[in-house]
């Protein structure tokens, strides 16, 4: 699929503010585990080492960088229990047929919602269907929307 080739950012109209590091730790995470699951059966030690080699060799945010941490090893430690929560979301749509980066953009969410604290389950949810829009298929967001909301009420954080 096209839309999974993408590596650099779609031209966007001019801004005066750059993204916050919250938002830059999303999207540094958000390649760090699409490259995670393209190895098969990647645990921690996987985990660990993406993260090295993220910051080592690409410029990634400096401030988020703490954060983007932190939502990748939540991810890889809690991995079957978010794609369990997203398969139950999602009866009728396999998580092995979802777009890398839709499947890991619930991950992250799903981790947000259920396994952080830094971040109210709303702001989670509005801030991956912020990079849906921005790196998924056409109409992504609708979908991560629908299953992220379905998940947070399912763990009553809405």
């Amino acid at each position: 699929m096209a839309s999974e080739r993408r590596s650099v950012r779609p031209s966007a109209p001019p801004s005066n503010s750059e993204p916050g590091p919250r938002r830059q730790a999303r999207e540094a995470a958000l390649q760090m585990l699409y490259g995670l699951d393209c190895l098969p059966d990647a645990g921690s030690y996987e985990g660990e080492r993406a993260i090295t080699a993220y910051w080592n060799n690409l410029e990634g945010p400096a401030a988020g960088r703490s954060y983007g941490d932190t939502i990748v090893r939540g991810v890889v430690a809690h991995r079957a229990s978010l794609d369990e929560a997203i398969r139950t979301a999602s009866p009728n749509w396999r998580l092995e047929r979802m777009a890398r980066v839709d499947r890991n953009l619930l991950r992250i969410a799903t981790w947000e919602i259920v396994h952080g604290t830094e971040v109210p389950p709303q702001v989670a949810i509005d801030e991956a269907v912020e990079l849906a829009r921005e790196y998924g298929a056409e109409g992504a967001y609708a979908f991560v929307n629908g299953l992220l909301d379905r998940i947070a009420r399912a763990h009553k954080k809405l």
